[in-house]
């Protein structure tokens, strides 16, 4: 077993920062690629709440020496990160929301410790990306095949096409900032990473969540059909919801912060 970094020295490798000083803890967690500046206009939506936000350890805004290969081979280990960040703040409950893998993440710390989270926000979040036989995920082996290939041989050339895909909506400001955060990945990292992602098959486990959940999904998004989010609702063991929002694309935090940031605020005062 690898072991990780102490708690106190985890927080200053991850990057951990407080926003505002309500009594309730709400945690924004980001997906891959981005890193916790995703969230900046988001932020101003919850002027009540205590906002924790922090960087997985694969984000180009932690020293890449801190990614450990032979650590980080499944999403076990953020989890690990996660639940070391709570306990050493001494978080007793918080409201999680977890943007893409953050999304998982966050499912498999409410399983292994389900008291800490009052409630689960899913932004565009998947249990598995690859097709298995009924069950559409959204990409075909070879395609994800294609994808790592792609990262492998040219990942600027790849970072170049895959942004505005991934932001999907004509909003030039959201790829350039996502672009930049890809752009701040080193390029071995971001396709181990990938890697990781795309072997994840966490639906075996959907039904150990006893966490409230709230889905929230964009009318088309390349990296996540409607019926993963569907599927996820079926198969999620605790009280879930699905907010669809009138928008396009993978990271509508970039791209439409206005109408998430609403969605959001109505989904954590339910």
């Amino acid at each position: 077993m690898v072991r990780g970094p102490s708690g106190r020295e985890l927080l200053d490798i991850l990057n951990v920062r407080f926003v505002g000083s309500g009594d309730r803890v709400l945690v924004f967690s980001h997906g891959f690629g981005t890193d916790q500046s995703a969230w900046n206009r988001i932020l101003p939506y919850f002027p009540n709440y205590r906002i924790l936000t922090y960087d997985l350890v694969c984000a180009g805004s932690v020293n890449p020496d801190h990614f450990d290969f032979c650590r980080y081979t499944t999403l076990d280990s953020y989890v690990d990160d996660l639940i070391s960040v709570l306990d050493t703040l001494r978080i007793e409950k918080c409201y999680f929301v977890g943007h893409s893998v953050s999304g998982m993440i966050g499912i498999l710390a409410a399983i292994r410790r389900p008291e800490l989270f009052i409630k689960l926000v899913l932004v565009g979040a998947s249990p598995r990306f690859l097709n298995d036989g009924d069950y559409h995920g959204g990409f075909e082996r070879g395609e994800v095949e294609t994808v790592l290939a792609a990262m492998e041989a040219n990942y600027n050339a790849w970072v170049k096409g895959y942004a505005p895909l991934a932001v999907g909506a004509d909003v030039p400001t959201a790829v350039q900032e996502f672009s930049r955060t890809l752009f701040n990945m080193r390029p071995d990292i971001s396709l181990f990473v990938c890697r990781t992602v795309f072997r994840s098959d966490l639906r075996p486990i959907l039904g150990f969540v006893r966490v409230p959940c709230v889905i929230i999904q964009t009318a088309s998004d390349v990296s996540v059909p409607p019926s993963v989010a569907a599927y996820l609702k079926c198969h999620l063991g605790g009280r879930t919801t699905i907010e669809l929002l009138p928008t396009e694309g993978h990271l509508p935090h970039l791209s439409h912060p206005q109408v998430l940031g609403s969605v959001l605020r109505r989904s954590l005062a339910r």
